[in-house]
């Protein structure tokens, strides 16, 4: 499968000089969905946002379909790459439908294509435009939001999806309907995607491979198959974190 996105011995370091990622190398195929997990400060936002160019590295190359993005167009660049973050970045005076179409609107395309199109996206993250179109944000609920910024990320039609913690803030029973969702539809969309999560059963649901970073070093790169049968230590100590009420529930022997 070809190579849709290339970190090559990729370092970040702030002004003071300390490293927020440290020589990372790790390819990501097209049409596959990557899983980066990892303790807070571990780096992987900041990896995340190498790719769209939020974050400048200080070393190394970052490679899009083949191209170094230090010289690609930026904003072309970036028109190619949806983003979906947990806050999901609505504009609190847009409507539902003039949120989702807004990249449409950048682009000059005329506003019953930007609507038709808009229509189209809320219908397949499950928002019924008649009922939703004409909403403010602040008129959804957490879920609902969600799935309004990621329909604006499909909007243009890019072939990557960045997505930082999406569903970070929402409820166990409206996460696991958005996990639900997002797996059918990259079923047949077929995007790249690079997915941000401190949840392991997350990344193992959606993910083909799971990243693991440590202190901006790359620890492992994994199936979840090979996530769950792991012996390093560090992978080890993620599977135990997310199941401790199995282990507690397990009984005691008397002595």
């Amino acid at each position: 499968m070809p190579t849709a996105i290339e970190f090559r011995d990729l370092s970040v370091a702030t002004v003071q000089g300390r490293l927020l990622l440290d020589r990372v190398s790790l390819t990501l195929e097209q049409g596959t969905t990557t899983a980066i997990i990892g303790r807070s400060g571990s780096g992987k936002t900041t990896l995340l946002r190498t790719i769209n160019r939020m974050v400048e590295p200080t070393g190394g190359e970052v490679l899009v379909n083949g191209a170094n993005t230090r010289t690609t167009n930026l904003i072309a660049l970036r028109r190619g790459i949806g983003y979906v973050i947990q806050e999901t970045g609505l504009f609190p005076h847009f409507t539902v439908e003039r949120n989702v179409g807004l990249m449409l609107e950048v682009e000059g395309q005329p506003s019953p294509q930007r609507i038709s199109r808009s229509h189209q996206l809320l219908t397949t993250v499950g928002l019924n435009p008649a009922l939703f179109a004409g909403r403010y944000p602040h008129q959804l609920s957490g879920g609902q939001r969600q799935r309004v910024g990621l329909a604006r990320a499909l909007a243009a039609e890019p072939g990557i999806l960045l997505m930082d913690e999406p569903f970070g803030a929402l409820d166990p029973l409206t996460r696991a309907e958005m996990q639900d969702m997002l797996l059918a539809l990259l079923g047949h969309l077929q995007k790249t995607v690079l997915l941000v999560t401190h949840d392991l059963d997350e990344a193992l649901y959606l993910a083909d491979r799971v990243v693991f970073l440590s202190e901006g070093k790359l620890i492992a790169s994994l199936t979840p198959a090979e996530v769950r049968s792991s012996l390093l230590p560090e992978i080890q100590s993620y599977v135990r974190a997310f199941h401790r009420a199995d282990a507690r529930s397990i009984p005691v022997r008397p002595l």
